[in-house]
């Protein structure tokens, strides 16, 4: 039987184990690996699906839009997203060109909450601020906080909010939430406090955003006017979608000292290389909350397998 092809266009896919290329093989098609090691644009997508019209796609963070599920309709059956987030992918466009979107929601959750634990840790004992003192020949501390003595908010009670609250209430760390659908079973056995966001924004030392970015409505959320009413001296933590902050309000707030600290992992644009590279007080990292070994396995892993499941389908 000739193998069809699938494009998989997450930039190291199979790099650390080839269990999903092997599934994918077995299941008799040809995977055609992205050329570029890096997200692609929106241009290069197009070409690459243009080039090989693959019937199934796996797909990282590239700009999935209109126009280029559009061009490859005749060809592309099934989008597998490897990762939870759908924002890069117009699902309205999708759903009308009768292409099939897949996720694979619960596979980055744990490594996503562990990366949100380690930086908060590292924001309010000023890890990564004392590793620049010292590596810029100076002998300078910066007094901390304990777990213990803060109060963490965290935007989003989902997958990855429940493990990151699930894992502060043992050592000692107050939490509260806020969450549009709550689970009111889970909250309570966990001892977490259910809040309005008003509410979480006043009280947090620590503000943690884990929301999917699934509508305008969050656009931007953290913006200036909602910045504002946090805590003077409180930090900011993105682990979640780019979209969901405003890069300019958050570098004015860190200038000013009304964010003692901020740590994002995500952002509108990726590669990132935009103004709070300048910002003081602020981690940033790489969008690697599932880079985890036995994570991005198993990520990739459940996004071969749904390309799969989804490609046998009867149309």
């Amino acid at each position: 039987m000739p193998a069809n092809k699938v494009l998989i266009t997450t930039s190291s896919f199979g790099a650390k184990d080839t269990a999903a290329l092997a599934a994918l093989r077995d299941a008799g098609y040809e995977a055609v690996l992205n050329p570029f090691a890096r997200t692609l644009t929106e241009a290069e997508i197009t070409a690459l699906l243009a080039e090989h019209q693959p019937v199934g796609l796996i797909a990282g963070l590239e700009p999935l839009t209109d126009a280029v599920m559009q061009g490859a309709v005749a060809h592309l059956q099934v989008i597998s997203r490897c990762g939870t987030g759908l924002d890069n992918v117009d699902l309205d466009a999708a759903k009308r060109l009768g292409i099939t979107v897949l996720n694979t929601p619960a596979a980055p959750a744990e490594a996503v909450a562990e990366l949100s634990l380690g930086l908060i840790l590292a924001l309010i004992r000023n890890i990564a601020a004392h590793d620049q003192i010292v590596h810029a020949g100076a002998w300078k501390k910066r007094m901390g906080l304990l777990l213990s003595e803060i109060t963490v908010g965290i935007v989003g009670l989902g997958r990855v909010g429940k493990r990151v609250a699930a894992m502060l209430r043992p050592l000692g760390t107050r939490v509260i939430a806020t969450d549009v659908l709550p689970d009111h079973d889970w909250i309570a056995a966990h001892g977490v406090s259910l809040m309005t966001l008003p509410q979480v924004l006043a009280a947090a030392d620590v503000v943690s955003l884990h929301l999917p970015y699934a509508s305008g409505d969050l656009f931007r959320l953290m913006n200036a006017e909602r910045i504002a009413t946090m805590k003077p001296g409180s930090y900011l933590l993105n682990t979640s979608r780019g979209a969901l902050i405003d890069e300019q309000a958050v570098a004015d707030a860190l200038k000013s000292g009304h964010l003692a600290g901020a740590a994002i992992d995500t952002f509108e644009t990726e590669p990132y290389t935009g103004l709070l590279l300048q910002a003081p007080n602020l981690i940033l990292s790489p969008h690697a909350g599932s880079y985890a070994r036995a994570t991005r396995n198993r990520m990739e892993l459940e996004a071969a397998q749904n390309l799969i499941k989804g490609l046998s389908r009867p149309a």
